[in-house]
């Protein structure tokens, strides 16, 4: 069982951590990262993704039709749009300058 004490103590201890301003450069570095965010942009942008967004829209219309309610042929548009225009909000917000 831990002690107010040992509770108090990793608190503090993760809030010095959450200070240190190496913290403040995760924006503006990170070329570690670059080969995974152009893989995953790839896939998501480019033909694999037409293809999720077209089988969302297919697998909706055919469950729509199958259950007579509109709700999954939405859902799968919805589906379809938040996957195409993602990517591009995303970079928008994250490369954002004031």
């Amino acid at each position: 069982m831990q002690t107010k004490k040992n509770i108090e103590l990793r608190i503090a201890a993760m809030l010095a951590l959450m200070g240190l301003p190496i913290f403040a450069y995760a924006g503006t570095t990170g070329a570690e990262f670059l080969t995974f965010y152009n893989w995953i942009n790839g896939i998501v942008t480019g033909y694999f993704g037409r293809a999720i967004a077209i089988a969302s829209v297919a697998i909706g219309a055919l469950l729509s039709v199958a259950k007579s309610n509109p709700i999954p042929i939405l859902a799968g548009i919805a589906f379809a749009v938040f996957l195409s225009y993602t990517p591009t909000i995303i970079n928008g917000i994250l490369t954002a300058t004031i």
